[in-house]
């Protein structure tokens, strides 16, 4: 008897392991303090195996895995919330999605979540964690949450709602110079940064000089989003490549011969918040020279997860892939490093909460496969802010000024 082991290798699981984890299945049946059902154990075994590999795989029960295939819209609550797990086995806050009930009541990246109403999260899988949050829209949900600066934890109470995102808006700064904000990534978030900035262009009078891109607190979303969104402002070359041992796991993105700015000075916001795709587009940009990086060093998702249904009706959400910048650097647990570090003076927060969250910091997190990781710097948390009172906004508008000054010298 032996069991297939993955496609494009001949390696079986030897038939003593098999013996072993029987023999420990069996022990647990006939010695554990209670009686344990078989389906349980079996599920308990396959989580172990996931959560051993890193914190992104995960199994999903078929309930949840209905939820991700299914248009749950009116009938399915969150809170517009990030989360991880931290080493310890608690749940930690990447970032709250702008304009969600979670950023509403405050919630801030790098809080620690320690208790969900009253149950305690340590311990707890991240898909109980994160099922536990969702609900009926309208209902509530308390948070106790321990605060970096906080002298206790804090409690809060937020009520859940059906999430609708408006990941892009616009703003002229002065003059000519616009500021794009994208609070996430979905499949239309192109057409609409297309749209915000023919607004502003039409605002402007009809050209652009220079603009920023805030990918602040941005967690991510769809890979189809963040190649969008970066070819509004490549001409040529690549976008993104994934590479994993399978062969469909491999795939490059280009991008198609048109700026949507005709090569209007760029200066591009991120922090430890910026995440997966948000680092795509970072990536892509400074790799292109298209931009300069500007703010702290991001979170370092980088990796692919691919569903996999299974016969039982349930599903594998398994890491098959790692993402690739145009000049073959890995984001994964690196995160991308800005052209312009701002430091700790980026957000001058009165609460001084400073928070490192890093894809790096997570337990059993994915290797960055032959490199030398570079050393990490702090962040401070933040929430969007007015751009007339953020220092960042206001540094990357003095940079693209002096850019366009630079250049017609140049010329």
């Amino acid at each position: 008897m032996s069991v297939a082991a993955h496609a494009d290798t001949n390696e079986s699981l030897p038939m003593e392991d098999l013996k072993v984890f029987s023999e420990i299945f069996g022990k647990i049946k006939s010695d554990y303090v209670e009686r344990v059902d078989d389906g349980e154990l079996l599920k308990n075994a396959v989580r172990g195996m996931l959560n051993g590999l890193d914190p992104h795989s995960t199994y999903l029960e078929p309930e949840a895995y209905r939820e991700v295939n299914i248009d749950t819209r009116g009938e399915f609550g969150g809170l517009g919330i990030e989360v991880t797990l931290d080493d310890n086995g608690l749940i930690r806050v990447v970032t709250p999605i702008d304009g969600t009930p979670a950023d509403r009541a405050g919630i801030l990246p790098g809080d620690l979540i320690v208790r969900l109403d009253e149950a305690p999260v340590k311990g707890m899988a991240l898909d109980e964690a994160v099922n536990r949050m969702r609900g009926k829209p309208g209902t509530t949900i308390d948070l106790t949450i321990a605060r970096k600066g906080a002298p206790k934890p804090i409690r809060i109470t937020i009520e859940r709602a059906v999430i609708h995102i408006n990941s892009v808006w616009a703003q002229l700064l002065e003059g000519h110079y616009a500021y794009v904000r994208v609070a996430q990534f979905q499949s239309g978030t192109a057409a609409s940064l297309r749209r915000e900035l023919t607004r502003v262009k039409k605002e402007a009078g009809g050209t652009l000089d220079g603009l920023v891109l805030d990918l602040r607190n941005n967690p991510g979303g769809v890979l189809e989003g963040a190649v969008d969104v970066s070819d509004v402002f490549l001409r040529q070359g690549v976008i993104v490549s994934t590479r994993g041992r399978t062969e469909d796991s491999r795939i490059t993105f280009n991008a198609t011969p048109k700026d949507y700015l005709g090569g209007a000075a760029m200066v591009v916001l991120v922090n430890g918040g910026s995440a997966s795709a948000a680092e795509i587009v970072a990536g892509a940009l400074q790799d292109h020279d298209r931009a300069v990086i500007l703010g702290t060093k991001t979170f370092g998702k980088g990796s692919v997860q691919t569903i996999l249904p299974m016969h039982n009706g349930a599903a594998l959400k398994l890491t098959t892939a790692r993402y690739y910048t145009p000049n073959d650097r890995s984001i994964q647990a690196r995160g991308i490093v800005p052209d312009v570090l701002t430091g700790d003076l980026a957000f001058a927060d009165p609460g001084g909460v400073s928070v490192a969250l890093r894809e790096a910091n997570l337990v059993g997190h994915l290797g960055q496969e032959a490199t030398v990781e570079e050393p990490a710097e702090n962040a401070k948390a933040s929430r969007t802010r007015r751009q007339d009172s953020d220092y960042e906004v206001r540094a990357a508008l003095n940079l693209l000024k002096g850019i366009n000054i630079a250049r017609r010298y140049a010329d």
